[in-house]
């Protein structure tokens, strides 16, 4: 069996295991839905008025994206990993001609397709909720999928190393919760303290927001960069979860 049947055929089944998941289902699609009506349409932004949420609607997009580019394949991914170690399938794994790299880069290939079709929906929800203006360039699929792909080897990283899937889920969210708020995603620059802004540029999702907002905001040209950036960062996170993926439990 050749390398593209095997991905295909890991590929397959774990999108079938996603959809018996009914929760997980629920919450990747719903989940980012109410945050939009919450801060969105609730909420609202007040451009004029300084302060928290003062930027226009579109200036939030690449946050509500951010919702389930970072926290679905972190979370899902993580608990995979962790649940399979438990399960000693990586000792019966090592017995197959699927390798660790190919486990894992099917597993991206789910969810980079789940997180586009929730990216969709969220991009859709956000002009009708928010009357955001946003340029549909088609560089946010490139961001897109490299977030997700990211976020899987950290998330490969994380299930690795967490002594169980409670110990997954609650690594995830202590990584996911500050790097939502503190990755230019809802909170501007300005906002923070001047000595803490250089550390933006350690959170990868800064990248990515930073990337998305040019992308659909302007200018185009300055997505580039943030999109070379994101594509390394992406090879390294996906080699280090690869690697760190146990050969036998």
């Amino acid at each position: 069996m050749s390398a593209t049947r095997r991905i295909r055929a890991e590929t397959t089944a774990a999108f079938q295991s996603f959809v018996r998941r009914r929760t997980a289902v629920f919450f990747t699609f719903f989940f980012p839905v109410i945050i939009i009506l919450i801060f969105g349409a609730l909420v609202q932004t007040q451009p004029t008025s300084g302060g928290l949420f003062a930027q226009p609607p579109a200036y939030y997009v690449p946050g509500y994206l951010a919702v389930v580019v970072l926290f679905t394949p972190l979370s899902r991914v993580g608990s995979t990993v962790a649940r399979h170690r438990e399960g000693n399938r990586f000792e019966k794994l090592a017995t197959t001609p699927l390798s660790r790299v190919e486990w894992l880069l099917a597993h991206t290939l789910v969810n980079v397709g789940i997180i586009g079709v929730a990216s969709l929906i969220i991009l859709a929800l956000v002009v009708t909720v928010t009357d955001a203006t946003i340029a549909l360039s088609w560089l946010l699929v490139p961001f897109i999928a490299l977030g997700v792909a990211l976020f899987c080897g950290l998330g490969a990283l994380l299930g690795s190393v967490a002594g169980s899937q409670d110990g997954v889920i609650a690594a995830s969210n202590t990584i996911a919760l500050p790097l939502l708020f503190l990755s230019e995603t809802f909170i501007t620059p300005s906002l923070l303290p001047a000595w803490f802004r250089p550390a933006l540029d350690l959170s990868p999702l800064s990248y990515f927001a930073r990337g998305v907002r040019a992308a659909t905001m302007g200018p185009t040209a300055d997505a580039y960069g943030n999109l070379l950036v994101l594509c390394v960062l992406t090879l390294l996170f996906l080699g280090a979860g690869a690697i760190a993926l146990p050969q036998t439990d």
